[in-house]
């Protein structure tokens, strides 16, 4: 992130994660910090949206992948699982 707070949009579909919410966490904690302009302030809330989109659509990947896992029907054990004499 820049000194002002923008960083480059391009930046965070490059981002994991873990690093989306790790920024946006620093940005609100500079939004309440507060003694930023006006400008400095919009800045921040524009990243962080940008950095809200990001976390959002990791979730909602991962909420996919868990849906799909949960819908496979259930393999059975490699042995057969039932009784051996």
């Amino acid at each position: 992130m820049t000194d002002d707070g923008t960083a480059a949009v391009a930046e965070t579909g490059t981002l994991g994660y873990e690093q989306a919410r790790d920024e946006l966490i620093e940005v609100v904690r500079r939004l309440e910090a507060g003694g930023t302009t006006l400008e400095e302030s919009l800045a921040l809330w524009e990243r962080g949206e940008e950095l809200a989109k990001v976390c959002r659509h990791w979730l909602e990947g991962a909420r996919a992948r868990l849906d799909a896992a949960l819908a496979r029907p259930q393999e059975e054990p490699a042995d057969g699982g039932e009784g051996s004499d």
